[in-house]
């Protein structure tokens, strides 16, 4: 074997094992990309849409043998999730949070301090990383999660909501 040969086969085993889990294609998912503004969306089997900001570090989770995934893991910014009522359980972990819901939509958005989770319908439960301090969301509500700060529910403002369904062309 030439020894470019070798190089070239471990430079691409090397940019495999490197390539982060996010960079995932599911089963049982169709991917598209949008435009205004960028994005991705996942629309899976099972009634589940995954609406994700182009930056998102976004990884799904499915069951073995299953087609609908059950969850997905986000490391940074947002994405707005649709779950159709009595579909199945779908959560969201963060670096910060759990947001669980069993048939709504919601945006889940993540920054390096703070999981923000904004409930547009439906109901959602968040908690913190260990299951700790649990509150219910329900439409127009939403929670800052810190470190630090307890978990307060509140309506979000009109201008805040906006700003965030902006993000995904609403």
């Amino acid at each position: 074997m030439r020894p470019y040969s070798v190089f070239l086969i471990f430079s691409l085993l090397l940019s495999t094992l490197a390539a982060p889990s996010f960079a995932q294609t599911v089963s049982g998912c169709t991917e598209r990309t949008v435009t205004d503004p960028d994005r991705t969306v996942y629309e899976c089997a099972g009634g589940v849409v995954l609406d994700a900001e182009a930056a998102a570090q976004l990884g799904l989770t499915t069951p073995s043998g299953q087609q609908r995934p059950d969850g997905a893991e986000l490391e940074s910014d947002a994405v707005l999730i649709e779950v159709d009522p009595g579909s199945g359980p779908f959560q969201i972990r963060t670096p910060h949070a759990i947001a669980a819901v069993r048939g709504t939509t919601y945006v889940v958005d993540v920054t390096a301090d703070t999981t923000s989770v904004f409930v547009r319908e439906g109901v959602v439960e968040v908690t913190r990383l260990d299951g700790s301090e649990p509150v219910l969301l329900e439409a127009g509500d939403g929670v800052d999660v810190t470190a630090q700060d307890p978990l307060i529910v509140r309506q979000w403002p009109q201008d805040r909501v906006n700003r965030l369904l902006s993000r995904f062309g609403r």
